[in-house]
């Protein structure tokens, strides 16, 4: 990607990590996309997202949520949840599809101080990255997907891969909202 396909996987891995991710990786084995640079690129995106999120919990979060009584009641079991599994959820929070956002706001709202949080950002981010990096790059190789067969279909494949995520999400977060003992 010349010009602007890192680029478009910060950007893209920052709003929708999973499926930017994916269908770049999916497209190294082509030469479009370098294995290094795309986990490194997703890695940024992501890590960016969970500091936004993370900060906005940090600096204005608990006001926030004493103040919209509706959403206080959403928040909590969640919150619970993560006094509960504190180490496994910073951990591998980025594979928490359905809760992306939601759990950095937690961590900054928690008693979480910036440089312990920084620490498992980059272990968990970059865990992240590396696991769907390889997922993508085998469903890539696997499919041996290639330019013009991308081009051609790029709407079923980023389809495909959401539809993938969305999956994996809805599973997570279907037993996560079990595990909270909310409907």
């Amino acid at each position: 990607m010349d010009k602007y396909g890192y680029l478009a996987l910060t950007i893209g891995t920052f709003f929708e990590g999973e499926t930017a991710i994916l269908v770049a990786s999916s497209l190294i084995h082509k030469g479009l996309f370098e294995g290094p640079y795309t986990m490194l690129f997703g890695f940024a995106g992501s890590f960016i997202s969970d500091w936004v999120y993370y900060m906005v919990g940090r600096l204005n979060g608990k006001y926030f949520i004493a103040h919209r009584p509706k959403l206080q009641a959403r928040v909590r079991p969640v919150q619970h949840f993560f006094m509960r599994h504190k180490f496994q959820i910073l951990l591998t929070y980025r594979f928490l599809y359905g809760f992306r956002v939601l759990i950095p706001v937690i961590i900054g709202m928690s008693h979480i101080r910036p440089a312990q949080f920084l620490v498992y950002s980059v272990v968990s981010g970059l865990l992240w990255a590396t696991t769907v990096s390889t997922a993508g790059y085998l469903v890539g190789r696997f499919l041996n997907l290639t330019t013009a067969a991308f081009e051609e279909n790029i709407l079923f494949i980023v389809l495909g891969f959401a539809c993938f995520g969305l999956l994996v999400g809805y599973i997570v977060k279907r037993l996560a909202m079990r595990e909270m003992h909310t409907p």
